[in-house]
């Protein structure tokens, strides 16, 4: 009976010393992980650094760009993209109305700057039968399950996700290109951003559909 009694003693002590010993006080010791595969990115990450990299200067994930690396803001319209340009979004000169050679990176516009998008933005892919058929295919696979085939906000998504907007309202005639295309990027109000799911030319050719749906065409 008295060795039971002291083997309980002794396991209690046991786990009290395991715990506190489990516990340190250093800060950079996050101490015992539960699935830590979770959370802790196999790959190496440039923006997330969990353990010295093995093989780049310094052990950091990020590297710096091999020489003769380009901005991707000063990369002018030279032979480059579908449509002629870098980016398939360029910034307007007002005086002249006529696109500049430099990149607009519209991803730099912030979310909250949809009349910085209106003002300045043009669409640069050229309106005709193709890419109208284009953007209408990227409407009917990306749009029309809330906005409905005629872009009146009818469909079948906007039956129970209410607040889908009707192209063809009154209100949304003035709707220009650039604003579209923001929408299209960083979402508005319930619309969530697509543009993780839509490159540039894609957004432009749906913006060109969207505005033949609100003209009824």
């Amino acid at each position: 009976m008295k060795f039971q009694v002291i083997n309980k003693y002794v396991g209690v002590l046991a786990v009290v010393a395991i715990a506190f010993t489990s516990c340190k006080r250093d800060p950079n010791d996050t101490g015992w992980e539960f699935a830590p595969n979770m959370y802790r990115s196999v790959g190496y990450e440039a923006y997330k650094q969990v353990e010295k990299h093995p093989i780049n200067p310094m052990g950091l994930n990020m590297r710096e760009p091999v020489n003769g690396t380009v901005a991707r803001q000063h990369y002018t319209n030279v032979g480059g993209g579908d449509f002629g340009g870098g980016d398939s979004t360029a910034a307007v000169n007002t005086n002249t109305n006529l696109n500049m050679t430099t990149d607009l990176m519209v991803y730099n516009i912030p979310k909250d700057s949809i009349r910085t998008s209106e003002r300045v933005l043009r669409n640069p892919v050229p309106l005709n039968e193709k890419t109208l058929a284009e953007g209408k295919v990227l409407f009917e696979r990306y749009c029309q399950h809330c906005h409905g085939p005629e872009g009146e906000g009818n469909g079948p998504v906007a039956e129970v996700y209410k607040g889908v907007p009707n192209y063809k309202a009154a209100n949304f005639q003035d709707m220009n290109d650039g604003h579209i295309f923001h929408v299209i990027t960083h979402g508005w109000g319930r619309m969530w951003p697509h543009k993780s799911q839509v490159t540039p030319e894609e957004r432009w050719e749906i913006v060109h559909y969207v505005q033949q749906l609100k003209k009824g065409s």
